[in-house]
């Protein structure tokens, strides 16, 4: 039997992938995907996972985890897309469509999912409709992009990579400086020793880890591994760091710090927090409300803050639409404009915490190439958190997490060494 066609479709963030995968798998025929038409195709999604999680949650009926007694809520993202998986090639589809199936994966998931699906290409045909180039899968034998919601059939893989493989863009106006400097020693936050339990199970187990002024670190480990209790002690929002040896910013933790002077240290951004900027803000004053940690501007701004704000505007490209509302931007714009607000302040440490998840390979390189240049030119440190090694990310140094029974220890890397 003749290994059948695997397709991949180059998505960006404006693209309309939902109705892309719904007309895929409509039996309508789509010039390049002939072959589909009388056949039977299945979506792998993170929608069908949430849509399995909303039956169990609502009605009780498990469908994804009828085998087990964990609900589908309380897996990982890679037990659930594994459970999908699995559902799925029970049904025996003739074609599968794959939205983004890597994304908010630790690297091993990664891994184990992509010789899983490799070996299902030989018998099933493979739809891939992904915003990465390095998600895609070696099968594969057809090529497109989407152009204006339509789609362009590359007429060799050679075309399609010198097409699609482009360089970097650059940002040339300096970082805008500070209004005033937030003093702090050199030493900003140090882990000695800490072991960390929830419930019974040890998490983490005697980590020592000291991030000093102007340092660069990508935060590496897989799903549990602790990465999300290590930034939850240092921004404050744990209670595990009391009675251990944790300094930040030069103050034993427990020995009466605020938690909110802590924050007025850290800048800090996730995806997750642009639920929050839900409401009618403009984006010069998003980015003016960064000063004053708030969401939406309630404040008279100086004209020095007004300036500042303005500069980094400039910056990112987005000074013209400084007028416009921050929820008209797109996915990419959001999160420079949400990392330069944390960073208006130039606080002594920024934590980047899974920050280009779900970004295309356009918009992942537009954001890595700020936060090289805020690195260069800065006085802060950075603690960047991602499951995938971002190509161009220029950090100095490593914290690599590996899980163990007794718990997760750390280790060090510092990329000079290599």
């Amino acid at each position: 039997m003749n290994q059948p066609k695997n397709y991949a479709i180059l998505i960006s963030n404006t693209s309309q992938t939902k109705s892309l995968a719904h007309d895929l798998l409509s039996d309508s025929i789509i010039e390049g995907f002939e072959e589909l038409h009388s056949k039977k195709g299945l979506l792998f999604a993170r929608s069908e996972i949430n849509r399995f999680m909303d039956e169990e949650e609502r009605h009780d009926f498990k469908i994804l985890t009828k085998n087990t007694s964990q609900s589908l809520k309380t897996m990982s993202s890679g037990e659930q897309k594994k459970a999908l998986l699995h559902h799925l090639l029970h049904l025996k589809p003739d074609y599968l469509v794959l939205v983004n199936p890597f994304d908010n994966l630790d690297v091993g998931t990664q891994d184990y999912l992509k010789e899983k699906l490799r070996s299902i290409s030989k018998t099933t045909i493979l739809i891939q409709l992904i915003n990465r180039l390095d998600d895609i899968l070696p099968s594969t034998t057809d090529f497109f992009t989407v152009e204006d919601n339509k789609l362009y059939k590359y007429t060799s893989s050679k075309a399609f990579w010198e097409a699609n493989t482009k360089t970097s863009s650059h940002f040339t106006d300096a970082i805008p400086p500070p209004i005033d400097s937030i003093k702090t020693g050199s030493e900003l936050i140090k882990f000695n020793k800490i072991s960390v339990s929830f419930d019974g199970r040890q998490v983490l187990d005697n980590i020592s880890w000291t991030i000093k002024k102007r340092e660069f670190w990508q935060l590496i480990g897989p799903n549990g591994s602790g990465k999300t209790t290590l930034l939850s002690m240092i921004i404050g929002d744990s209670h595990k760091g009391y009675g251990q040896d944790l300094t930040l910013f030069g103050q034993k933790k427990g020995s009466g710090e605020s938690v909110w002077d802590l924050k007025k240290k850290i800048g800090y951004f996730t995806p997750a927090m642009m639920d929050k900027f839900s409401g009618y803000h403009s984006l010069e004053n998003m980015m003016i409300s960064g000063f004053y940690d708030s969401i939406g501007l309630y404040n008279n701004p100086t004209d020095q803050k007004k300036r500042l704000s303005g500069l980094w505007l400039k910056l990112l490209g987005l000074y013209e639409k400084r007028n416009i509302q921050f929820l008209e931007l797109t996915a990419g714009e959001k999160r420079l404009v949400m990392t330069a607000r944390a960073m208006v302040k130039h606080p002594p440490l920024l934590i980047l915490d899974e920050p280009t998840a779900g970004l295309d390979d356009a918009n992942a390189r537009l954001f890595i190439d700020l936060v090289n240049k805020i690195s260069r030119e800065s006085e802060t440190a950075i603690v960047f958190v991602s499951h995938r090694k971002e190509v161009g990310l220029q950090p100095q140094f490593d914290y690599i997490l590996k899980m163990n029974t007794t718990g997760s220890t750390g280790k060090a890397k510092n990329h000079a060494d290599s």
